[in-house]
Order: structure tokens, then C-alpha cells, then sequence
């Protein structure tokens, strides 16, 4: 195939936006990924949410995602990886950012893309994970501080819910990481895709990935305790309180039969 230069560029796109790619443009369907055969070269579509470009000029890039109404900021913005590629040799080879088939067949670009589709659906992952992260940092030193989280039940409810959308939304698209089903078809190509997840780290990447959202899960646990021990003192409050009141209104009528 003829290209019109050597770039391959990835987008992140909203899974709206690539519903409304394959709703407008026709292409051939392998398993999660579509093919548009675009001027000067072609895109790979992932129903999860990322377009690898091959080869096509800017403005014919540019020209797609506009036609589109792909948000000016997913174009511009920082959910973006570009490669060079070139075909030579017998097998693939990756380094300083430059891809080298071993061969001109359509399909083994589809088993790079399935990896390089991964590695920016992973970044935006870890991002999103690392700034829960951050964000909540502040209170297991509060507890280890001062004993307890200086925060209303509502509040703590409320950081929960933070803790479990984030942790389950990233759970839910997890299999996606995996190797694609894609190579149960087409194995022949599955060294393609091992060859480039290992240039982009994909399998360490996810283990770190884990980790954070094991951090994600122990901070909801905490939460979970302090909340379940803030209920449980205020249920002791009304416990005493009622007792008291008890004990004030057993008091008073014997001190009216006292003096009356």
C-alpha cells in the first residue's frame, strides 16, 4: 500500500465520538476494531475509544475528526502519541519511536494498532488513578495524625462514591489490557502485538496500574471504617442521651411523689 508519509498518530477519542465515526463512515469490522481506508492511507478504529491513523496527511486527519465534530481539545490536547514507520527486513523491530514492519500486509498494522490503541487508553488510566491518588492523599495522614478524619459522614460518603466510580469505571474496561480476542483468529500476527506492547512497557504498566488501584480500594476501605465508626458513635450518643433522659424522667417522678 501507498502512503503518503511515515507517520502513525493515536488519538483518544470519547466512545460517543467513535459511535459516531462508525455510525457516518464504512469500513471492514475485526472483532473491537474497524478499518477506514482513508486518502493516502488508512485508521483503525477501537469501539473503546482510540483511532491509530497510518500514513494519512494532516489535513486529510484533521479533515476526518472536524467532519466529525471531534472536540478541538481531544485533537490538540495531550490524549495524542505519534511513531514513524517503516517497511524493511523480515520482522518487526521498534526503537526511538520508529516502527519497522516486516511486512506491507494491512493486518499486522492492526496488531501494532491493537498495542498502541492500548498504551494510550493505559495512559489516560494511570492518569485518572495516580490523581485520585493525590487527591486523597491527605487522609491517611490525617488518621495516623490525629486518630480519626476531621470530615462529616456526608463528606466521607461523598469521597467514597469518588473512590468506587473511579476504581470501577477503570475495572469495568479493564479486559480491555488483555491480548486482544482478535489473535484467537490470527495468531500468526500475535508477535506483532507482543513485540510492541513490550517496547511500550504495557505489561509492567499494568501491574503498576493495579497497584494504584489497590491503593484506591484501601483508601475506600479506610473510609468505609471511619464512617461505619462514626455511625457507630453516633448511635452510642443516642444510646446515652435516651439513657439519660431515662434517668432524668425516672428522677423527677420520684422527687414529685417526694413532695407530693
Amino acid at each position: 500500500m501507498l502512503f503518503s508519509n511515515d507517520r502513525v498518530s493515536v488519538f483518544a477519542l470519547p466512545v460517543s465520538d467513535t459511535d459516531n465515526i462508525l455510525s457516518v463512515e464504512s469500513g471492514t469490522r475485526y472483532r473491537d476494531a474497524v478499518l477506514l481506508n482513508i486518502p493516502g492511507g488508512e485508521a483503525w478504529v477501537f469501539d473503546y475509544g482510540v483511532i491509530v491513523f497510518w500514513g494519512v496527511d494532516e489535513d486529510e486527519r484533521l479533515s476526518l475528526l472536524h467532519r466529525l465534530k471531534i472536540q478541538s481539545d481531544i485533537i490538540s490536547g495531550e490524549h495524542q502519541e505519534h511513531f514513524r514507520f517503516t517497511v524493511e527486513g523480515s520482522e518487526i523491530k521498534l526503537q526511538q519511536d520508529l516502527i519497522t514492519l516486516g511486512m506491507d500486509a494491512s493486518l499486522q498494522r492492526l496488531a501494532v494498532s491493537h498495542a498502541l490503541a492500548q498504551s494510550l487508553k493505559l495512559n489516560d488510566y494511570e492518569q485518572r488513578a495516580q490523581e485520585t491518588i493525590i487527591q486523597y492523599a491527605h487522609l491517611p495522614k490525617a488518621l495516623a495524625t490525629t486518630g480519626k478524619i476531621n470530615l462529616s459522614r456526608n463528606e466521607i460518603a461523598s469521597i467514597r462514591g469518588h473512590l468506587f466510580s473511579t476504581k470501577s469505571d477503570i475495572f469495568l474496561h479493564y479486559g480491555l489490557l488483555d491480548t486482544p480476542e482478535f489473535f484467537w483468529e490470527y495468531p500468526e500476527y500475535e508477535s506483532s502485538y507482543n513485540a510492541t506492547a513490550k517496547y511500550l512497557d504495557i505489561r509492567p504498566r499494568v501491574e503498576l496500574l493495579s497497584n494504584k488501584l489497590n491503593v484506591i480500594h484501601e483508601l475506600f476501605e479506610m473510609l468505609a471504617d471511619e464512617l461505619k465508626h462514626k455511625h457507630s458513635s453516633f448511635l452510642e450518643w443516642i444510646i446515652i442521651i435516651l439513657i439519660a433522659f431515662e434517668i432524668v424522667m425516672f428522677g423527677a417522678q420520684e422527687l414529685k411523689a417526694l413532695l407530693f
